[in-house]
């Protein structure tokens, strides 16, 4: 029994990390067929492979540390029953020798101590079976017992979020950070109304969307939408009631259809290419082999960086949530059918909000009101036309932008 107990810690701990390591190779092997333009462009096949058969190697060891500690049993468990034979023999034939027990009574126990064997040995296999059935549990369970930092209030408002979005964040900083992403971030957003967000990468952009999305609650200050703070709304109401379009777009591995009409299944074949031709998507679809029953592939790996963008914003477009956030969704995508997709966007949404955040000052440039992030600060803010007169960073990036352009149209550059 004491045996079987020591093993059978050893067994879990050994599977324990058998598991870990099986886990890290099917992530590899998840990156490199994810990844592998990526690794093919840069020729790192060969590294790649090394690493993986690193991980191979290190599945391999893990499990032959399992079957040493898995092989080691039976001998040991056969081996203290043939040493409980011998002192059994022993001790059997010194009592009958003065007379404690007789030679029937020793043949009576050994054949006992026989039936006991098998017993023993089937209980320490059952035994054997549940320690790694437990390390597997253990895993599964660690999992489940995370618990979700979002708690949602009693009796939450279960209607979308709808009206005006009231925006102010005097400090925010990420769960695992130590620096302050936000600070004094304020602004009001007027149903019907289009706010732009610029600046540097890492100011801050999305860190607004990710808290106006409620995806963190650790901040200081109020978020609210038509006056009622976000935490009295359901997670459900609030993610019901906003289109998303994130930086990383992101396309389920079926047809162009399904992705499109992902969040409502019962839209029909018209509703489908109306929100195309809204994105602008919709004359690149009828050039596929297969229209809108084309397979994106994982990830959309078959489709352009800008084809990807255009079918997430005609997703988003197909929730016809109360607000539409555009985050950086319009970068790969050139300046002629960036146009066009927010020509038809001011056309549609004249009575329902949209947030664009952007590199690209051409995109904003008819919003209501454009905020500049800095290291986490709005540092300007104003319609276009109120910021290039202030000639500050806003005015600067837009001259650029706008040199830029007539050099990549063939027009005047510099002599």
């Amino acid at each position: 029994i004491v045996a079987a107990r020591y093993m059978g810690k050893a067994i879990n701990k050994r599977y324990r990390k058998s598991l870990e390591s099986f886990s890290q190779m099917n992530n590899r092997v998840q990156e490199s067929v994810g990844g592998m333009k990526v690794i093919k462009t840069f020729g790192e096949e060969e590294a790649h492979y090394d690493d993986f058969a690193g991980d191979i190697e290190n599945v391999v060891a893990r499990n032959k540390a399992v079957y040493q500690v898995d092989s080691a049993y039976s001998p040991i468990i056969e081996g203290i029953t043939g040493l409980t034979y011998v002192l059994t023999l022993f001790f059997g034939s010194y009592f009958i020798s003065i007379d404690r027990i007789s030679l029937g009574q020793l043949i009576a126990y050994f054949s006992y101590l026989s039936m006991m064997t098998w017993p023993l040995l089937a209980i320490g296999r059952v035994a054997n079976t549940l320690e790694r059935g437990n390390a597997s549990y253990n895993r599964v369970t660690d999992l489940l017992s995370k618990k979700s930092s979002l708690k949602e209030a009693k009796n939450p408002i279960q209607t979308p979020v709808a009206g005006d979005i009231s925006f102010t964040v005097d400090s925010f900083t990420y769960p695992d950070g130590k620096n302050e992403v936000l600070q004094n971030a304020h602004f009001q957003l007027k149903s019907g109304n289009t706010l732009g967000i610029v600046g540097h990468t890492g100011s801050g952009k999305s860190t607004i969307f990710k808290l106006l999305l409620r995806d963190y609650d650790g901040y200081t200050g109020k978020i609210k939408y038509n006056d009622k703070d976000i935490k009295h709304y359901s997670l459900d109401a609030v993610s019901q009631g906003i289109g998303y379009v994130p930086q990383g777009t992101f396309l389920f591995s079926t047809t162009v259809r399904e992705n499109i009409r992902f969040v409502n299944p019962q839209l029909t074949q018209e509703q489908v290419e109306y929100f195309a031709k809204l994105a602008d998507i919709h004359d690149d679809i009828e050039q596929f082999p297969e229209g809108y029953d084309t397979e994106v592939g994982e990830r959309g790996v078959s489709l352009s960086g800008g084809q990807k963008q255009r079918i997430a914003i005609a997703r988003a477009l197909a929730t016809q949530a109360e607000f539409l956030i555009l985050d950086d969704a319009l970068s790969a995508v050139d300046a002629q059918t960036e146009a066009r997709i927010l020509e038809n966007l001011r056309d549609i949404r004249r009575n329902e909000s949209t947030i664009i955040a952007t590199h690209r000052i051409s995109s904003i440039m008819h919003a209501d009101e454009i905020i500049v992030l800095d290291k986490g600060q709005i540092v300007e803010r104003g319609t276009h036309s109120e910021l290039l007169t202030n000639e500050g960073w806003y005015s600067q990036m837009y001259e650029e932008q706008q040199l830029q352009q007539k050099v990549d149209q063939g027009g005047e550059t510099l002599g």
